[in-house]
């Protein structure tokens, strides 16, 4: 188990005839052994010009801690794991493990499992061979020579004694050949398989097994080599939306059981809220704000976090901003509670950006405080029902989703007056897309 420190890392991906550049390598700015920041910001200038997929990456995770990287497709998400991984060459930046510089070394020696988002198991491997493979590997040479008993050294070379573990793999238990280093290795794949509940799957192919077997199967292998992080690349995204709900729990609960690292990158927002301790949102390759899952959705640092985090998201609508604490937009005119007060007085007479969730909208009576709507959808769930609704005044035709109880009906097309949640309302800098925040 280790705390992680990406810093300052850049990603860019150059054209045949140009050269990555890659920054030397420097001190940490983030010392491994201090407790995780925020965020770290490096002052150096950035790589040369290229395919920019990751800018700026700067984050310190810490030991035992899970962090989820959550973004849309094409955010650089994966690109960092791959990067952290060594299955991609640094552009400039530093990558700590403990206190460990890992830039320059081959994946193998990272102590880094990884679980990829297609499986990738051995199809011709059983479950118990694709689970040891890795414990197999990490055996080789030296740490292999000096395991071997003294009475094996004498009657056997280690080729000889290897070979011999091959060839009798296949055959009935009781005339396999067995060192006592392959017996440690099969004490920890059933202890593997007795965690993920896969006992009785050991001796299956790949092909014979459902996606969430095998996806717990490749977690059986990262699992089993006991690594100081693990990597996570949207390894429930082949599954069934209520297969995906039980491996997600189950993930979690190993994690914590285990207490290793673990980065897990998902698009899934409900994942990343439901699995994290903290969570990083990407987009065009940069960090936008590094939270806590109740934070991201209460207090977002910009209008991108709002927007990607909630389900269905947040609603907005461009206001008209007079001291000390109006707010307008057509008909409609809300005071602000007076806690708003000290930060809006720069923005007198300025345009804002409003955001609310749909749950914090109800429906409520004709007032100039209240948004008068048009029904234009109505998905009744069961236990919830949305609406999407448009705003009658024609000029800005502003579409919002508003989530009510399920108790009260709604007909297509009917007016309704809709009251924000005083508590609830956001504002945003049109400019610059942050929050506003009192």
């Amino acid at each position: 188990m280790a705390q992680v420190v990406i810093e300052n890392v850049y990603k860019s991906f150059s054209s045949r005839k140009e050269e990555q550049v890659v920054t030397p390598v420097a001190e940490p700015l983030i010392s491994p052994t201090d407790e995780a920041p925020l965020i770290a910001v490096d002052q150096s200038s950035p790589p040369a010009s290229g395919t920019k997929v990751l800018r700026r990456i700067n984050l310190a995770i810490a030991d035992g801690e899970f962090m989820v990287l959550v973004g849309p497709s094409g955010c650089g998400k994966s690109t960092l794991l791959r990067v952290i991984a060594g299955l991609e060459d640094l552009t400039g930046g530093n990558i700590w493990v403990g206190d460990r510089l890992i830039n320059d070394l081959p994946p193998k020696e990272r102590d880094i499992a990884m679980v990829f988002q297609n499986y990738a198991l051995y199809p011709h491997m059983t479950v118990y061979d694709n689970i040891a493979f890795g414990l197999r590997r990490m055996g080789r040479g030296e740490e292999e020579q000096e395991s071997r008993t003294e009475e094996s050294k004498k009657s056997l070379p280690l080729w000889a004694e290897n070979l011999l573990v091959e060839t009798t793999r296949s055959l009935p238990k009781g005339l396999r050949y067995t060192t006592p280093r392959e017996k440690s290795i099969q004490q920890q794949v059933r202890h593997v398989a007795q965690l993920l509940q896969i006992e009785t799957f050991l001796n299956r192919l790949p092909k014979q097994l459902s996606g969430g077997q095998r996806q717990r199967v490749a977690l059986g292998r990262a699992i089993a080599r006991n690594p100081q992080v693990f990597l996570m690349d949207e390894p429930l995204s082949n599954l069934d939306a209520k297969l995906r709900a039980e491996t997600r729990a189950q993930i979690v609960k190993l994690q914590r059981q285990l207490g290793t690292t673990t980065i897990y990158v998902t698009h899934d927002q409900t994942e990343a809220m439901t699995m994290g301790d903290r969570i990083a949102v990407m987009n065009a390759g940069q960090i936008q704000q590094i939270a806590t899952p109740l934070e991201l959705y209460n207090r977002p640092a910009n209008r991108f976090v709002a927007e990607f985090i909630g389900s269905p998201p947040m609603n907005f609508i461009p206001v008209q901003f007079k001291a000390p604490l109006v707010i307008t937009h057509s008909p409609f005119r809300f005071t602000l509670p007076e806690i708003w007060e000290p930060i809006l007085q720069k923005y007198d007479g300025k345009s804002l950006l409003l955001g609310i969730r749909p749950e914090h909208l109800s429906i409520g009576v004709p007032a100039t405080k209240n948004l008068l709507v048009q029904v234009e959808l109505v998905e009744a769930l069961g236990n919830e029902t949305y609406l999407a609704v448009r705003l009658t005044d024609v000029k800005t035709a502003s579409n919002l989703q508003v989530r009510i109880p399920p108790d009260r009906p709604v007909r297509l097309g009917e007016e309704l007056w809709l009251s924000l949640t005083p508590d609830k309302i956001h504002l945003f800098d049109i400019d610059t897309g942050l929050a506003i925040r009192p």
